[in-house]
């Protein structure tokens, strides 16, 4: 099922099976909402997060990938609100230190973006990298996030 709502940067989508998140975009074009108690509540975190009034997230989630990339994405969780790591650190703290890049991969294939914070992963020197809703939605996003 699918839900979306139009937040400042944009329309927000989520997908959702039952009470599980299973994606979370950026869009042009929503598909028809199916409003449940749990999309309200999904997108209301969402929203609450976008106007710097949540700093995590309480969603059961689950998104198919890879094993590897399912160790990113956990990985990712683990950046505290307001931080950031670079691409060769989660591959280290996964285990895999010569994997920066299959990290950026895995980053750009999270499904859940924002609840699944890949915004906060940067270059080993400093830079915003590519991201799913552009790197200026990324420069926006730690930007509310270090105005806390």
């Amino acid at each position: 099922m699918r839900d979306a709502m139009l937040t400042a940067l944009g329309w927000v989508e989520i997908a959702f099976e039952g009470e599980t998140l299973t994606a979370c975009r950026l869009t042009d074009a929503p598909a028809p909402a199916e409003r449940t108690a749990f999309s309200a509540r999904a997108l209301r975190e969402i929203g609450e997060y976008l106007a710097g009034e949540r700093r995590t997230f309480d969603l059961p989630t689950a998104a198919a990938g890879t094993a590897f990339q399912q160790r990113v994405w956990a990985e990712l969780r683990r950046i505290p609100y307001g931080g950031t790591a670079t691409y060769g650190e989660i591959a280290r703290r996964i285990g895999s230190p010569g994997a920066a890049r299959a990290v950026g991969q895995a980053c750009g294939r999270n499904p859940i973006w924002l609840v699944v914070p890949c915004h906060r992963v940067i270059g080993a020197d400093g830079s915003l990298t590519g991201y799913e809703g552009g790197v200026d939605v990324k420069r926006r996003l730690l930007e509310l996030e270090q105005g806390y």
